[in-house]
This record gives C-alpha cells, structure tokens and sequence, in this order.
C-alpha cells in the first residue's frame, strides 16, 4: 500500500493530467478546491513532500519523483491530516531552528533563500545578535508563526 503521501500525489497529478505543475497548481487544489488542507497546511504539505523526495522541485515546477501513474486512489478518498501534523511536530526538533524560520518565510513570503538569509545576516550585523535571534526577528518583521519555536531557541541559546 502506498503511503498516503504518495497518494495525495498522485491524485493531484492525475486529475491535472499534467506530469509537472507550478507550486500553485498543488497548493491551491488541496486547499480551495478539495478543501483537504487549509493554504498553510497545504504549503507545509508540499514543502515536505519535496524535502521527503517525494517532489522533485526545478525552478518554480514540481513533477512527482515516482509512479504516480501506478498508484491506486481508494474510492472516496479523504487524507487525514496526520501527515502534516506528525512532521511539524518532528520538524522543530530535527531540524535547525534557522532552518524551520527560514523555511517558514519563503514559505509565506515567497522570498528566495538567498534574500532570506541575507535579511538574517545584516540583522547580525546591524543589531549584534545571534543568528537564532536575528532569524527570529525577520520571522516577526513577516508575521511567521514562531510560538513553536521558542523552547527549542531557549535551548540554543543556553549553550552560548
């Protein structure tokens, strides 16, 4: 049985009926059109499946990194949303918190990484933080979620 990842996949490229689509062209359906996912949920969704490979991501496309084609879509077929929930909560302790904030701005703002990471260094520079700090300030400078964040900044920081 394929994972209900793969599934939700495969269900947005066969009912495209294209092999490569825009960001866009997923996050929307998901969303307004199946209204399986809220926007951000959506967005969470697919900038995880890529960083689980599951996307291939080229420029401003994505294009499956499987079979979609051979994947069976039960009848009736409503994912729950378990995939989006168990990664957030694994992503705040796996990963860097410059990181998920970093993510988190492309992500709502639609900024490169570069541009991103550039805003977090003259931050370092102009105000003498720590990366940790200055990520989170240009986070708020965007209104990005961080109350998650938090612990595991504290964390960081204790061992300066």
């Amino acid at each position: 049985m394929d994972s209900e990842e793969k599934i939700i996949i495969a269900f947005l490229f066969k009912h495209s009926g294209k092999n490569e689509l825009k960001a866009s062209e997923l996050y929307l359906p998901l969303s307004m059109e199946l209204q399986w996912f809220s926007p951000n949920e959506a967005k969470v969704f697919l900038n995880q499946a890529v960083k689980q490979k599951l996307l291939n991501k080229k420029g401003e496309l994505v294009k499956p990194n499987f079979g979609y084609e051979n994947v069976v879509i039960p009848a009736g077929f409503r994912p729950s949303k378990r995939p989006i929930k168990e990664k957030k909560e694994e992503a705040v302790e796996k990963q860097n918190i410059i990181e998920i904030i970093t993510a988190r701005i492309i992500e709502k703002t639609d900024l490169d990484e570069g541009k991103v990471i550039e805003k977090i260094s003259s931050s370092i520079q102009q105000k003498h933080i720590t990366r940790e700090i200055a990520a989170a300030l240009v986070g708020k400078e965007f209104d990005i979620y961080l109350d998650d964040c938090f612990e595991e900044m504290e964390k960081t920081l204790e061992k300066i």
